[in-house]
């Protein structure tokens, strides 16, 4: 079975037995829908395939940071694997053990240093000189020892979306395997840190097992050489980048990479990690929308325009990244439809484009598809870098969530409203000489 399922594939009209037509009338569109059930299974498939290797899981934040999300996950047992203070956070808000958190990214703050140390996060993900130097002197201020992995760059093509690739030399993440050694055997020899493993993130959205098999060997390469300086390491990161399905393609299949991942681990006495959230929670979401316009071509060499309620700021990859998303109709049309002439139900190939005033604002193209004004459409897989990218582009209030679970649905975040977009600014008014001001 490959790593992710259509949600909508037995009935397009229900989630986890909730109506979307229902959602959609309580909640408004455009919004997002989340099913519990598949977050939970596909933690179950992981957890299933790496049982015969000593695992943890961390679910990377930045895939969908929403409050509910990580405290499902934190719930099942997973660690969180978090990018910057903000997410760091979330975590705690949301109820998660601090000792069960692996801080990465490139650009860490001092405040969010500081932050980290702390509650006593679980480790650091370094990934420079510069940053191993920052955290050793925050750790002399505030009288701790930081616990420490360094992030590799293995220089090994991951084959999938140049923007989501991390793992080559052009990219800004990690450091070669040459630095590393010197930045372990700093490392261990200061007294304000604390070496427990190694990492790398080679990159998302990967289908194929042969460059986890790669990354890994190259750790494995550096673990060995690190073990003969007397270095000795705890746990292993291979990070995140399982990929699922999107269209008819299939994921990368969870079982055979669990199996890989034993085969290359056999004898080794390392704690393996992995940082999934793409394939937690991608295809556990669906987007809600509406047709507002039917804007059919007008001749040969136009194209037909279904101008929807959700837009590029609502879902940011097909125009960042040229993302596919599928489409289906819940509801051809709404009943209040008074334009009996426009309301007419129009099967064509149709582009589903917003109304923000970008020509990039479009959500999917060339989907053939029966339409009319007020059809309710879901567009599949945004449970991953949906809401998470969101932005209030063109003041457009961000989408609320929702939560279903076995036939319950549940407001995990209200839509945002206008007045929840101005609150934090402010108008610098300018005084008038009262002298000159006009009688």
């Amino acid at each position: 079975m490959s790593g992710a399922q259509p949600i909508l594939a037995d009935s397009p009209t229900e989630l986890d037995g909730v109506s979307l037509s229902a959602l959609a009338q309580s909640y408004g569109t455009p919004c997002f829908v989340y099913s519990a059930s598949h977050c939970r299974a596909q933690y179950a498939k992981l957890t299933g395939a790496l049982a015969n290797i000593p695992h943890s899981i961390y679910y990377a934040v930045k895939a969908n940071p929403s409050l509910a999300i990580l405290q499902l996950f934190g719930d099942l047992g997973a660690g969180f694997d978090i990018v910057s203070g903000g997410e760091l956070v979330r975590v705690l808000e949301a109820g998660g053990n601090p000792a069960k958190v692996l801080f990465s990214g490139v650009g860490k703050r001092v405040d969010e240093i500081d932050l980290a140390l702390k509650v006593a996060i679980g480790c650091f993900n370094v990934e420079s000189a510069a940053e191993l130097v920052r955290i050793e002197e925050r750790a002399a201020v505030l009288n701790r020892v930081a616990p420490i992995s360094i992030r590799i760059n293995p220089e090994v093509d991951a084959k999938t979306h140049p923007y989501i690739s991390t793992a080559l030399k052009e990219n800004k993440f990690g450091v070669p395997a040459d630095l590393a050694l010197e930045l372990y055997r700093h490392a261990a020899a200061s007294p304000l840190l604390d070496v427990r493993g190694i990492d790398c993130h080679i990159g998302s959205q990967i289908t194929s097992l042969e460059p986890f098999r790669d990354a890994l060997a190259n750790l494995l390469e550096l673990v060995d050489l690190l073990a003969a300086e007397g270095i000795p390491i705890a746990h292993l990161d291979l990070g995140g980048g399982l990929g699922i399905s999107y269209d008819d393609t299939p994921g990368l299949d969870p079982q055979q990479y669990g199996n890989a991942m034993a085969a290359s681990l056999a004898d080794r006495n390392l704690h393996f990690i992995i940082e999934p959230g793409r394939f937690l929670v991608g295809n556990a979401g669906v987007l809600l929308t509406r047709v507002e316009y039917l804007k059919p071509k007008p001749a040969p060499g136009y194209r037909n325009f279904a101008i929807i309620d959700a837009a590029m700021n609502d879902l940011l990859r097909p125009a960042l990244y040229q993302a596919w998303h599928d489409v289906s109709v819940v509801e051809p049309t709404t009943s209040d439809a008074t334009d009996t002439s426009d309301a007419a139900i129009t099967e064509s190939t149709w582009d589903l484009v917003g109304p923000i005033c970008e020509t990039g604002d479009f959500i999917a193209k060339e989907r053939r598809l029966a339409l009319a004004p007020g059809a309710l459409l879901a567009i599949h897989s945004v449970g991953a870098y949906g809401m998470a990218q969101a932005s209030n582009y063109n003041s457009r209030p961000r989408a609320p969530e929702i939560l279903v679970d076995s036939g319950q649905a549940r407001l995990i975040r209200a839509r945002e409203t206008t007045a929840d977009m101005l609150g934090p600014e402010r108008i610098a008014l300018r005084q008038r000489d009262a002298a000159q001001a006009p009688t």
